[in-house]
């Protein structure tokens, strides 16, 4: 049995006290987000990041595989440069994201942006089977889903309703909160399928347009589909139980309101490691900086290499740490050197270690909370005692 698309008579109908709970809290970490100072160039890294899981997960919901290495690749490199068609989907999909942050806020959400948007996904990789940017025509239908659905008729049915998606989008939906705009848009987009192919796609772009234009611009940019991606089953649940209600947006805005919420307070705590590591870098620097004599200023120095080191890794075996750190010692036995160096910082409660199972070594991790427990006086009561010539403490064997 196929469910055939109706045109909605209600282009924004929900229950809203069903997803007060829901809106609340998506709400509460947008502004969390939105409001935590970060430096720019954190963000401009982290968005790196958010940008690649946004890509990663819109083009795997279709079903494209790549590696990781592939997927960097399609990250630097134009689409004629790729061979498989997943890895041109990606760099499609790199390039209309990157455009969309630098659309102008009051560009408006017409027919000729959604064309736009979907040109731009599917040339260079789809469009050897799905016309960019033009909209299904008569006798063009497709169905999708599970159950199968079946999206507008082709020909005029697909013109009305996409014209009539944005009528709404410009008109009614104003008058909901605009996270809610925003996932209506994806819902029906996705329900009314306008195109042969990158529907799915086009629909996250356009979401993630119209959250940008909620606050999260192109410095904190949540990566949806990511989470579209890992809750998959879900997602696909969430559109179909909506599309067999009637359109009854519900049971979709519940869904990716959590999604909303879970992406900020990712991006959130990326953003508050980023802080605790300038902290660290700052007590690092002033307290080590400090130190006068030509003895333990080499020794320092030393130790801000290895505590920069631990910061860029978080967490690092032993093992690992001794093959990363043999340029750091100019000595005959540089492991035993280190092992002293890492019981100092243990015991000046910079660093943390923990023994591995089976006896496979020790996990050494950076202890971010050190610059809030650290005072000067213990700081420099621990340099009055380094070093000493006997490896000791808590790495000694």
């Amino acid at each position: 049995m196929i469910v055939r698309y109706e045109l909605p008579r209600d282009w924004i109908s929900y229950d809203r006290a069903a997803i007060f709970n829901e809106l609340t809290a998506a709400k509460a970490a947008m502004m969390a987000l939105t409001e935590i100072p970060y430096q720019r160039s954190w963000a401009d890294e982290l968005q790196k990041v958010q940008l690649k899981r946004e890509v990663a997960g819109t083009s795997r919901i279709e079903g494209a595989e790549f590696t990781e290495k592939e997927l960097e690749a399609a990250m630097r490199e134009t689409p004629e440069q790729l061979e498989t068609r997943s890895q041109k989907q990606a760099a499609a999909a790199v390039a209309t994201y990157r455009w969309l942050a630098k659309l102008p806020a009051d560009r408006p959400l017409d027919e000729e942006l959604v064309l736009d948007v979907h040109r731009r996904l599917v040339s260079g990789c789809d469009d050897d089977h799905c016309p960019p940017g033009k909209l299904r025509e008569r006798d063009q239908n497709v169905t999708f889903g599970a159950p199968r659905h079946r999206g507008a008729e082709g020909g005029g049915e697909c013109t009305v309703a996409l014209q009539s998606l944005v009528e709404a989008a410009r008109t009614v939906f104003r008058e909901h909160d605009a996270l809610i705009q925003a996932l209506a848009l994806h819902y029906h987009f996705a329900a009314m399928h306008p195109f042969l192919d990158g529907n799915g796609r086009s629909a996250r772009a356009l979401e993630a347009l119209m959250l940008q234009r909620t606050g999260l611009r192109d410095t904190l940019f949540i990566a949806m589909s990511n989470y579209y991606y890992e809750q998959k089953v879900g997602y696909l649940n969430a559109l179909n139980e909506t599309r067999t209600a009637g359109h009854d947006l519900t049971p979709f805005l519940k869904f990716a309101l959590k999604g909303v919420a879970s992406q900020c307070r990712r991006l959130f705590a990326e953003i508050k490691l980023q802080v605790a590591k300038a902290l660290f870098r700052n007590t690092m620097t002033d307290l080590f900086g400090r130190l006068k004599s030509p003895r333990k200023r080499v020794m320092s120095n030393r130790h801000v290499q290895l505590l920069n080191l631990l910061l860029d890794e978080e967490e690092i075996t032993l093992t690992e740490l001794v093959l990363r750190t043999g340029h750091f010692y100019r000595l005959k036995n540089p492991t035993k050197a280190l092992i002293r160096d890492l019981n100092y910082l243990i015991e000046l409660k910079a660093v943390g270690a923990q023994r591995l199972p089976d006896e496979a070594g020790f996990l050494i991790s950076i202890r971010l909370e050190w610059p809030t427990q650290v005072t000067e006086t213990e700081f420099f009561r621990h340099v009055k005692e380094m070093p000493k010539a006997k490896v000791h403490g808590f790495l000694s064997t």
